[in-house]
């Protein structure tokens, strides 16, 4: 599998789990849904918007294009249809850019502010996008460790599945 394989795998396999964990958080109620879980950021609520604020950031380093918020606490989206929605809108937008990428691309260089202070860092992307697909995961856990202790059940997340499926021709 070469590196450009591995990343496509990985903007599908994304935009995968986040459907399926949506569609879980989906069946919560309000209140368990924004309450204060002892998460990094709080709540499913909170962590769901720091992955598209993250997701944001990091596209506006790749491609210099979208809004690219300030803080990694910000609520985005009040509303859980309205964070769904652009969430797939994203994932969608995710998907389009890595899969554009070649090998050549992967080997570019990138400079950026980090949002939590003023440092410039400069590094190759492929680094760059694997972080930013580590950290999704990161994150992913948590909201799906809120759901088992509130649900006693979430749905199965890990990339062997996604594989599986992907090379069934299951989408």
């Amino acid at each position: 599998m070469s590196l450009k394989d591995h990343f496509d795998t990985f903007a599908r396999y994304n935009a995968w789990a986040n459907a399926r964990l949506y569609h879980a958080v989906s069946q919560l109620s309000d209140v368990d849904y924004r309450a204060d879980r002892g998460a990094f950021f709080h709540s499913i609520h909170g962590t769901l918007n720091h992955l598209l604020v993250t997701d944001r950031v990091w596209m506006h380093r790749f491609t210099s294009e979208g809004d690219a918020p300030d803080r990694l606490d910000a609520i985005l989206y009040e509303h859980f249809d309205d964070l769904r929605d652009a969430r797939e809108l994203e994932d969608r937008r995710i998907t389009a850019y890595v899969t554009s990428l070649d090998e050549t691309a992967l080997d570019s260089i990138i400079t950026y502010r980090r949002v939590s202070s003023p440092e410039v860092k400069t590094q190759a992307l492929a680094p760059g996008l694997a972080h930013w697909f580590n950290h999704q995961t990161h994150h992913r856990a948590q909201v799906h460790t809120m759901l088992t202790g509130l649900t006693g059940v979430a749905p199965e997340l890990d990339l062997l599945i996604f594989q599986r499926m992907w090379a069934e021709g299951l989408r």
